[in-house]
């Protein structure tokens, strides 16, 4: 059955559920993308936190990507929820299982292709008309390189270094920023930055960049967005 929206007509709600790496992530979601979309057009975004494989005294904990094989099975039994108009996912480019699809011949061009290549091949493995995949380039602290000078907002102590940081990555653009153990976008953070902790920081400094800011410097994050707004239902007719 359909519920009143605010709108003042019977409808279905749209929702999607979005397969998310960690809690810095789920609560990106929660505090920025997901009142943007309901705002926008009703649509509710519902993160779920990826389960790794340490149970401790019973308690499974969650976050982080174990293996290809343990996001696969997860994903499948999102796609079980047939409310859901889409599953996808936000997972960090660096970093991957070596058994996730399409690793293992990886071109050698640049970041957006390669990107592309591996969500092909994640789409083609689920082959579910329902997935969406989306990796992040290269991890969620891209989107921290939009505007790196908010570091200092929450870590002043360390203002003096936005220079140097700045220097460091000489221009590149968020998602050009590459996967190097120690040229990684958090590994650069914390080089600059010790006391930057992801769960703590990253979403405080992401939310007041803002996503329209996020979107405008982040391609392949922007054209991620766009699909999704493309489920965006109307008030027409």
């Amino acid at each position: 059955m359909g519920e009143k929206s605010t709108w003042g007509k019977t409808k279905t709600m749209t929702k999607i559920l979005i397969y998310v790496e960690g809690q810095t992530e789920e609560t990106f979601v929660r505090d920025l993308l997901a009142p943007y979309f309901w705002q926008k057009c009703k649509i509710i975004l519902i993160p779920t936190l990826a389960r790794t494989k340490r149970t401790i005294a019973g308690q499974t904990f969650k976050g982080g990507i174990v293996s290809y094989a343990k996001v696969k099975k997860d994903i499948l039994n999102l796609l079980g929820d047939t409310s859901a108009v889409r599953v996808t996912t936000m997972l960090d480019f660096y970093g991957l299982p070596e058994d996730f699809p399409g690793k293992n011949n990886l071109p050698s061009n640049n970041p957006y292709d390669k990107v592309a290549h591996l969500e092909k091949a994640f789409a083609k493995d689920i082959n579910h008309n329902r997935f969406l995949p989306f990796l992040i380039l290269h991890e969620f602290e891209s989107l921290i390189f939009v505007q790196p000078d908010k570091l200092s907002i929450v870590l002043p102590q360390y203002r003096n270094n936005i220079s140097n940081l700045l220097v460091e990555i000489q221009g590149s653009t968020p998602e050009e920023i590459n996967e190097g153990r120690d040229t990684h976008p958090s590994a650069r953070i914390s080089r600059f930055f010790p006391d930057y902790q992801k769960s703590l920081h990253g979403p405080r400094i992401v939310q007041n960049i803002g996503l329209e800011e996020i979107r405008s410097k982040c391609r392949h994050f922007n054209n991620w967005i766009s699909k999704l707004e493309s489920l965006c239902e109307t008030d027409e007719n």
